[in-house]
């Protein structure tokens, strides 16, 4: 037994060898790990600092924008996923795990005792094409996390807008409540001293007006709370946290570029067509590794009796034989069929992107148009109107009721304009979300490499 110790030895060393074997990583997957590194970094910075802003009501939408990508778990799993997929090529380009394998012959006493190794090898180039189509399937994850960044901005300022709305809103619905009050006081007047012709009717249409006005204020509460609600879970915070600091928002309108500057930003930048790309990227490594089926894989291995003297070595080997070539033609039809839908829907994405930024550019040119004619001509035409009855009210020749009534009608108009200004305002953040222009510049979002 002392003659063969060192056969034993050397075989122990080989074994803890080969349980320490480390794989060489490939370009793609070093870039993959870098976009990673860089995202993680600000989303969870090794120091763990707080990332998340301070927020006050008088805080700019951004602000709140960061807030939510920093908190929102829809974020976080999207980013786990991209981790995940990432730890994936490793195992897609590594080679398999060596088998002990061991062989004894036994009649009355044991004759042989003979351990081994087996080790399974690929065919050329195949592990390498796994370990590509694995990274661009990473490259598909990571796109998936950026549309789950930028989508979450969007309902953020969606929610923010909606909030902004509901507030100026019962500003001035009850606003039209109090104009509506004086004109129903006026016209009680009228009707008990026995002024004017028709004040029972105008009594009645002003108190309906009154009464419509009071149960639309009711109806922006329940609006103003579930409004709230909203804001609340795009921030990424659950019924039970505890309420974050409502903002005091005001609507203006959002400047926005030319229809073919935005289209150029759109077919550069959208998440969703930069997803579509990355999985055609996939469907192509999906080919050349389908191609490789041809080539057959082998395993080679050793066993060695640890029981005969002089010791006694068997070498071992299997080798696949890829016969069925209808089998391999099948498995590299499907694989270019993938690739082939891979780029239709690329298409079918540039298709639908333009149709979106069509509708949204509709409707933020349906509501300039809009506000331009309240500004223009509507609400001009009410500030006369109730410049004229204040003059003939003084004069005594209308009813004082009518300064109230127009006052309404002018706050009715500004209702109208600013629910223009919301439709304007979330159809601003579609197109902001279609060109990639919702995020601020300091969240969590990698560089775009030069290869993508």
């Amino acid at each position: 037994m002392a003659a063969r110790s060192p056969v034993s030895l050397a075989y122990l060393l080989a074994s803890v060898a080969v349980v320490g074997c480390v794989g060489v990583p490939a370009q793609e997957e070093k870039v993959a790990r870098a976009d990673l590194r860089a995202a993680g970094e600000k989303l969870r910075p090794p120091d763990g600092r707080s990332l998340l802003p301070e927020l006050r009501a008088d805080s700019p939408p951004e602000e709140f924008v960061r807030y939510a990508v920093f908190n929102n778990p829809a974020v976080a799993a999207a980013y786990f996923d991209w981790r995940a997929s990432v730890e994936d090529i490793v195992q897609a380009r590594s080679a398999p795990d060596p088998q002990f394998v061991f062989q004894a012959d036994i009649t009355n006493t044991l004759s042989s005792f003979m351990p081994g190794l087996m080790f399974d090898f690929m065919g050329s180039g195949k592990r390498e094409a796994m370990g590509r189509e694995a990274a661009m399937a990473s490259g598909v994850a990571r796109r998936a996390y950026i549309s789950a960044v930028y989508n979450t901005a969007a309902e953020v300022r969606k929610a923010w807008i909606e909030l902004a709305y509901v507030e100026d809103a019962a500003r001035i619905r009850e606003m039209s409540a109090t104009a509506l009050g004086g004109s129903l006081a006026v016209a009680d007047i009228d009707y008990s001293t026995g002024r004017g012709m028709g004040t029972l009717a105008d009594h009645v249409r002003i108190e309906n007006e009154l009464a419509k006005a009071q149960s639309e204020l009711e109806s922006l509460g329940d609006r103003r709370l579930s409004a709230r609600l909203r804001f609340k879970s795009a921030m990424g915070l659950g019924p039970s946290d505890p309420d974050p600091v409502w903002p005091k928002a005001k609507l203006s309108p959002t400047a926005i570029p030319s229809p073919d500057e935005l289209w150029r930003r759109a077919i550069a930048a959208s998440p969703d067509l930069g997803r579509m790309r990355t999985m055609v990227e996939m469907a192509i490594s999906g080919v050349e590794v389908a191609r490789r089926a041809r080539q057959p894989d082998f395993t080679l291995g050793a066993m060695v009796d640890l029981r005969t003297n002089p010791t006694l070595f068997r070498p071992l080997a299997t080798l696949d034989l890829p016969i069925w070539r209808d089998k391999v033609a099948a498995v590299v039809a499907a694989a270019e069929a993938r690739r082939d839908a891979s780029l239709a829907r690329v298409s079918a994405e540039q298709l639908n992107l333009a149709a979106e930024l069509a509708q949204a550019l509709y409707m933020v040119k349906e509501a300039d148009r809009m506000i331009a004619f309240i500004d223009r001509d509507a609400l001009p035409s009410y500030e006369r109107a109730i410049s004229t009855a204040e003059a003939a009210s003084q004069s005594g020749v209308t009813n004082a009721a009518m300064i109230p009534e127009a006052e309404f009608m002018a706050l009715s108009m500004r209702l109208e304009r600013l629910g223009a200004l919301r439709d304007r305002e979330t159809a601003v953040t579609d197109l902001m979300l279609l060109t990639a222009d919702i995020v601020p510049s300091d969240s969590p979002l990698p560089e775009t490499p030069p290869h993508s």
